[in-house]
């Protein structure tokens, strides 16, 4: 008896361990917030957009990005179809506030400021709005552990975990429901709900490389997503064709004057 009491008492104590250590959603989520990020990003980009009939539009695109104080800036520059070619776009990451956000259209020859009400109009013609380009600050949502471990696409033993807004209105989607790696907490698999419950979007990296950066650092960076609107069956690939990290880029990329322009 003595002995079945004391192997009760450690299988207790081990449980209760463990159970210490284990991370809930809200940790989850901060780890995926807070990975580190290059100092400096340059990249070609191919947006291939599929409607639900099959037919495809490819577009190329240069992007610039920066993190700085660990807030992270991007310039986008199209390059082609004529139909998009030199609109360019600027998103400035703020901290426990809305991101600054800027697009210039060659049609009006003129640049503007995206307002947050316009989080849930689409970019450019794509399946991501513009509330999609951005990330959502933690303390936003509530953030609950749904399972720890199950397999997604092309990645394995994954959290599971489901963000709900605090305020309804400040986001265009019910809840969200990630599946986010346990080795470098990157969100791979990402379910959108609409206000009515029901799933509007999947946004699915299909693949990770590790790029090594300045500082022995080295960046696990997705080089292909896709987001898709299961409502209406249209889909928008974003896939890096080339990228480099780490390499300075001029602050005069990461200004309004520049979409202006184009040049520094």
């Amino acid at each position: 008896m003595k002995l079945l009491k004391t192997l009760t008492a450690a299988f207790v104590a081990l449980a209760l361990g463990t159970s210490a250590f284990a991370l809930d959603g809200t940790e989850i989520m901060q780890k995926a917030f807070d990975r580190q990020k290059p100092d400096f990003s340059k990249a070609a980009v191919q947006l291939t957009l599929v409607d639900k009939n099959g037919s495809k539009e490819v577009r190329n695109v240069g992007e610039y990005g920066r993190c700085k104080d660990n807030l992270s800036d991007i310039v986008m520059i199209f390059l082609s179809p004529a139909s998009v070619k030199d609109t360019r776009f600027l998103q400035k990451e703020n901290k426990d506030k809305d991101d600054d956000k800027w697009i210039y259209l060659p049609a009006l020859r003129s640049t503007r400021r995206v307002a947050s009400s316009e989080g849930d109009k689409a970019f450019v013609g794509t399946d991501f709005s513009y509330d999609d380009m951005s990330s959502r600050e933690v303390g936003d949502d509530t953030h609950e552990l749904l399972k720890e471990s199950e397999d997604k696409g092309n990645f394995k033993d994954l959290y599971v975990v489901k963000s709900t807004p605090k305020d309804p209105k400040s986001s265009q989607y019910l809840y969200r429901i990630s599946w986010i790696t346990k080795d470098h907490f990157i969100p791979t698999y990402i379910e959108m709900y609409d206000k009515k419950g029901k799933l509007l979007k999947v946004n699915e990296i299909k693949s990770i490389k590790q790029m090594p950066g300045t500082k022995n650092r080295v960046y696990n960076v997705p080089m292909e997503n896709t987001m898709t609107n299961v409502q209406n069956g249209h889909s928008t690939t974003l896939k890096m064709v080339n990228l480099e990290v780490d390499k300075p880029l001029a602050d005069g990329y990461f200004t309004p004057n520049f979409l202006n322009t184009g040049r520094l």
